[in-house]
């Protein structure tokens, strides 16, 4: 009996993976490097909802729709293609893999901005005669936030 439950869910399971289709190819699919900057764009937008979201809320645009225009898309052929391009999990790793390495250039490229920007804030200061520390102090109290007023 229990060869024949085994059987049956065996069945089942061949039987159920088997409609699954390939997507076909839509007519205005987006090419691979199309698709890895739509996403980056994506992620980017995505990253700033969680770091500053009152600002994009009080915009007049929705950020999803600002990309799609920026990239002369819609949304339909953005979701169709990644669709297409996310059965084939090859390819669609690479384009993942290129969107993840454009945004550690991108951190990088910020990181040094910044790293940048402060030792020039610390030479300035050395010249006007302030303490070297000074400038540092500055970062480190505008990185702080503020506490939560007390409710009583």
């Amino acid at each position: 009996m229990k060869n024949v439950i085994r059987l049956f869910v065996i069945l089942v399971l061949i039987s159920a993976c088997k409609g699954i289709d390939k997507p076909d190819k839509p007519d205005n699919l987006l090419s691979k490097q199309e698709m890895v900057n739509v996403l980056i764009d994506l992620s980017l937008i995505s990253s700033a909802k969680g770091v500053n979201k009152k600002t994009l809320e009080n915009s007049l645009v929705s950020p999803k729709a600002f990309i799609y225009k920026k990239h002369h898309i819609d949304s339909l052929q953005f979701a169709l293609s990644n669709q297409y391009y996310a059965y084939n999990s090859e390819v669609y790793s690479e384009i993942l893999n290129q969107v993840s390495d454009s945004l550690n250039i991108l951190k990088e490229i910020y990181q040094k901005l910044e790293n940048e920007e402060l030792m020039k804030k610390v030479e300035e200061d050395s010249i006007k005669g302030k303490k070297l520390g000074d400038s540092l102090k500055l970062a480190k109290h505008k990185n702080k936030k503020k506490k939560p007023a007390k409710i009583l």
